[in-house]
């Protein structure tokens, strides 16, 4: 785990709405760190240096957690789980951590990023895309922060399902093979000049 950054978090006894401002205040975010054996503990984090590390591990690349507290050090191998911003501030006002087993699969969301510019769009099309992420299942670090598909060779009518996914053998999808990510469909003049679309997601794309 030596080669994996690492958020310094200190243990914190008090919590409340009122203590959630004073430390936000003093430029430290209230967190929480939980796992799968059970362990719930409140925690604060250094603002910028959340900020630093969030830019590079977003919620899918595993980080070290130490916790520091009552003279003791602990480091976690974890996830940062969920992140709730204020409404009209990009700042974050909390934030859940979740400690890894390296060793065990996690089910985990990862966004997908289509990449190129699809031969049917050249011809009249239009890409419409039906997920903007996938439910992956492998163990902590062999997830990846995105999955690129490259949608240059997409005709009319062509699509993207979770088949066509490049993942490696140490990662599995948790949806249906057949489900639909993306595809190229003609719009008619008459949807257009409506504001409507004539293609819809094909069933096997609703969740």
């Amino acid at each position: 785990m030596s080669d994996l950054l690492t958020l310094k978090a200190q243990k914190r006894e008090q919590t409340g709405k009122g203590v959630s401002r004073r430390l936000r205040a003093a430029g430290q975010i209230p967190a929480i760190f939980y796992n799968s054996k059970g362990d719930n503990k409140p925690l604060t984090v250094n603002e910028k240096e959340l900020f630093m590390l969030y830019q590079q591990v977003r919620r899918t690349k595993v980080f070290n957690l130490e916790i520091n507290g009552g003279g003791a050090k602990e480091i976690h191998p974890a996830l940062i789980w969920d992140v709730d911003y204020f409404p009209v501030k990009n700042r974050i006002q909390h934030l859940d951590i979740f400690g890894v087993d390296l060793e065990k699969t996690i089910k985990i969301r990862i966004p997908l990023e289509f990449t190129g510019t699809a031969k049917g769009a050249k011809l009249g099309g239009q890409m419409q895309v039906y997920h903007e992420t996938v439910m992956i299942i492998g163990k902590p670090l062999a997830l990846p922060q995105k999955i690129s598909m490259d949608v240059s060779d997409l005709d009319i009518n062509n699509s993207i399902r979770i088949k066509d996914l490049p993942l490696s053998k140490d990662l599995k999808a948790d949806m249906d093979p057949e489900t639909t990510l993306a595809a190229i469909v003609m719009i008619s003049e008459s949807a257009e000049e409506g504001g409507a679309e004539t293609e819809t997601a094909p069933a096997a794309a609703a969740e």
